[in-house]
């Protein structure tokens, strides 16, 4: 039976993946901070077992994770926020990286060591990195930088015999997503979520995104657009946004 280390369990896109993961046979690894969620978790199924710590603290990481061996490691644990420029809060940049690039570096870090050959480690940022979309330079920069990192693991660990992947997803409801204020067209379900995640770790390709159209509106945008008109059409989102705003005011 394979293993899969999953962080960010205790909620969204975790908590669904981790359910489904088990469902089709794989013993479960859920990480995640609130031990109250990961107990209910665990009592999904018996193929999910749970460990409890803040992957923002390396230490924690390194004491938590520095033995474990799963053949796929999917870090998909995250936040999000937004952007104020009127406010500028320097913190707020730290609190994102902490949790969204600085604990992936920091899982890396304590599992590497010991992963085998084949094992993957599986990236999860976000279709956000693609377009400069209002209020997301904290969020969107963490995961452009996330994305990066892994393709160049992906260059650095094929002599190890690692296999890195990317998933870059949409919208999807989660509690992280209730906060928004904004529509978020083409969203899914976690549970959905979790079903095209679990595919793509299945699969052969080594970046992967959903939902697809939406995804493929986004690539196509970022791909043929030049910059200055992905500047236009993002000042006319957020002018969009801003009018929303106001009318639901």
């Amino acid at each position: 039976m394979k293993e899969i280390l999953i962080t960010g369990a205790s909620s969204g896109i975790g908590y669904a993946s981790a359910i489904k993961a088990a469902k089709e046979g794989w013993k479960v690894i859920a990480c995640g901070r609130n031990q109250q969620r990961l107990d209910e978790l665990a009592s999904q199924h018996e193929n999910i077992r749970t460990l409890a710590f803040d992957i923002t603290d390396e230490r924690a990481c390194n004491v938590v994770l520095g033995q474990l061996s799963p053949d796929v490691v999917l870090l998909n644990a995250g936040t999000c926020e937004y952007v104020d420029v009127d406010d500028w809060q320097s913190a707020m940049f730290k609190r994102v990286f902490d949790a969204n690039f600085f604990s992936v570096i920091y899982c890396i870090g304590a599992l590497l060591p010991n992963l085998k050959p084949n094992s993957q480690i599986v990236f999860v940022d976000s279709l956000a990195r693609l377009l400069p979309f209002t209020r997301s330079q904290a969020y969107g920069a963490s995961k452009a930088a996330l994305f990066y990192l892994a393709k160049t693991m992906e260059v650095d660990l094929k002599a190890k015999g690692l296999v890195v992947k990317t998933i870059s997803p949409g919208f999807v409801k989660t509690p992280l997503t209730d906060k928004n204020t904004f529509d978020m067209p083409m969203s899914i379900s976690a549970e959905e979520a979790a079903v095209s995640i679990i595919k793509i770790i299945n699969g052969k390709h080594r970046t992967g995104y959903f939902p697809t159209v939406f995804a493929l509106i986004i690539r196509t945008l970022s791909s043929l657009l030049p910059m200055s008109l992905q500047v236009k059409l993002c000042n006319a989102l957020a002018a969009s946004a801003a009018n929303h705003k106001e009318s639901r005011a």
